[in-house]
């Protein structure tokens, strides 16, 4: 009976810790990068139409890193460190439960048509992303596409179908939100420039 109480006892320590380690990697608090057995998924392709010229849905996209990051997404994006074109920046994404998931990117501007973001620190080790931006009819015709790897062979594959279901609704989400702040945008009045119809002064 002692015997057995003690393997029960090491058991769930054992679960224990895989529970602690689980939740940590959720979290993106720690990244399991072994390159062993790397498997790699698609992410997307995503694609909306915008009512909104590209330049307007670009800088809808880079004000709250290249700019200052406005207070209600503060719980959403913090720069870490600002360039004239990239930035190192932590998303936060709520988990519910008090939880939220952290992870930090790289994000390049190429005005006035791509962004793209490669993954520092996740819940997977690799993830490369890219929003292109091209001129349509109407206003822009934007498409996310990207990658996702993880290590461990079929056990990698089973966690990057959790993860990437969760990345693309986000992506997702995002977009939308990016339709309607453009849209938004392009929908406010112009202000008129007056011209004076005034005679030039005489010349001197």
């Amino acid at each position: 009976m002692k015997a057995r109480h003690v393997l029960l006892a090491l058991t769930a320590l054992g679960l224990a810790g895989l529970a602690k380690l689980y939740v940590l990697v959720v979290r993106g608090a720690l990244t399991i990068d072994l390159g062993i057995g790397r498997r790699v998924r698609p992410l997307g392709p995503i694609s909306i139409a915008i009512t909104a010229a590209p330049e307007t849905v670009f800088d809808v996209i880079a004000a709250p890193y290249l700019g200052k990051t406005p207070q209600a997404m503060a719980d959403k994006l913090r720069v870490v460190e600002r360039g004239a074109d990239m930035v190192l920046a932590d998303h936060f994404t709520h988990l519910g439960r008090g939880g939220t998931a952290v992870t930090s990117e790289t994000v390049r501007f190429e005005r006035p048509h791509t962004v793209s973001f490669r993954l520092v620190r996740g819940p997977v080790p690799h993830v490369v992303e890219t929003f292109d931006l091209q001129p349509s009819e109407g206003g822009t015709s934007i498409t996310y596409t990207g990658e996702m790897g993880a290590d461990c062979w079929a056990v990698g594959t089973w966690w990057m179908g959790k993860v990437a279901a969760k990345w693309e609704q986000a992506v997702a989400a995002s977009l939308a939100s990016i339709r309607e702040e453009a849209e938004r945008q392009a929908a406010k009045p112009k202000r008129r420039i007056k011209t004076s119809t005034a005679a030039p002064p005489p010349p001197t």
